[in-house]
């Protein structure tokens, strides 16, 4: 399935959209991957055997091991600048056609950088330029995140929030720590997030997602962080949950992908109505479309059709995703202001 967003007159496809947890790593088209894998003859099948590597398929086990797997294969493809580049300006193309004006897109210079052994600060430069070009020719606006692994060095994870400090004024904007929160504790990077933070970095951290609530504590009270991706195994401890609601933590969360790591057992069984009914500030997104094969559009069907939210909570959740954004306040409040008025949100 290509990440294409449904046409028409569809009501999910026209909403205007915020992203603020997607990968730029897990959001590449088939077709590009396919054409850059002939013309440099990389070691890789052809049609839909390549497909298969890099996206989730139903015959396949749902869990971490699958999802990640996928990754091993993308890493593969960054071999030169004009690549980086290419693939960049086309994940902010689809979110651009499937109706999302602001995205907060992220991305891992350690994952960019390591085919080739690039520099960091080049990588990061590269992703900036398109960036720059993309918001200078489409209906959307994107800022970075720089993202960090667990399962890496301190030390490394140190070297590039100082470079994504140097370029806090091109438009990075916030620290990730993504990973394997199972097996790789986030104790060696409570430092490195609190400085960068200092420094004028905005901070969200995977946590709650391959392990419990006190990972989404930790991530909070220790990292500083502003937001959650994924989260949704806060609700095993009460006092987590209220302590994320008292602080007005968002979580981004991320249906499909829950389903697809295995996190949740099936898409009906997806916390996500629960996380509203504890009160706590939901926003949706769709983590690596490219790997799951959907758009947002898609997640914003399933919520409504599958998991029986209702189209004003949506537009609710659409509109905090704004108030959890880390856009300039002047900027926010613009946003907001332009968003009310194109969903017909009643005060």
């Amino acid at each position: 399935m290509e990440m294409t967003p449904s046409g028409g007159d569809d009501f999910y496809r026209n909403l205007p959209k915020v992203e603020l947890h997607r990968h730029l790593e897990g959001s590449l088209r088939v077709s590009t991957l396919q054409a850059l894998a002939e013309a440099y003859q990389l070691p890789l099948p052809k049609g839909g055997e390549l497909q298969q590597m890099v996206q989730m398929q139903e015959d396949e086990p749902f869990n971490m091991v699958s999802f990640l797997a996928k990754f091993q294969t993308l890493r593969q493809f960054y071999l030169s600048p004009e690549i980086i580049q290419r693939l960049t300006y086309e994940v902010i193309s689809d979110a651009c056609a499937d109706g999302i004006r602001y995205m907060e897109l992220m991305f891992t210079p350690v994952a960019l950088s390591r085919v080739r052994g690039f520099g960091l600060g080049e990588v990061m430069d590269w992703v900036i330029d398109s960036v720059d070009q993309a918001n200078a020719s489409l209906d959307t606006r994107v800022q970075l995140i720089v993202s960090v692994n667990r399962h890496e060095s301190p030390a490394l994870a140190e070297e590039v929030a100082r470079l994504a400090v140097e370029r806090i004024p091109r438009g990075i904007v916030a620290l990730n720590l993504a990973g394997n929160e199972a097996d790789f504790p986030a104790d060696a990077f409570i430092n490195i997030f609190r400085a960068a933070r200092q420094d004028g970095l905005a901070v969200t951290i995977h946590a709650g997602e391959w392990a419990g609530a006190a990972n989404v504590r930790q991530a909070i009270e220790e990292l500083q962080a502003e937001r959650i991706g994924h989260g949704i195994r806060v609700l095993e401890d009460a006092d987590v949950v209220a302590l994320a609601r008292e602080r007005g933590i968002a979580f981004e969360v991320c249906i499909t992908s829950n389903y697809h790591t295995g996190v949740t057992p099936s898409l009906m069984h997806h916390p996500l109505n629960q996380m509203f009914a504890a009160g706590l500030k939901v926003v949706l997104n769709t983590d690596d479309p490219g790997v799951s094969g959907i758009t947002l559009s898609d997640e914003y069907r399933l919520a409504c059709e599958t998991l029986s939210v209702p189209h004003w909570r949506l537009k609710q959740s659409i509109l905090d995703a704004v108030e959890a954004s880390f856009l300039p306040p002047a900027e926010k409040d613009a946003l907001l202001s332009r968003f009310k008025k194109e969903l017909d949100w009643k005060t």
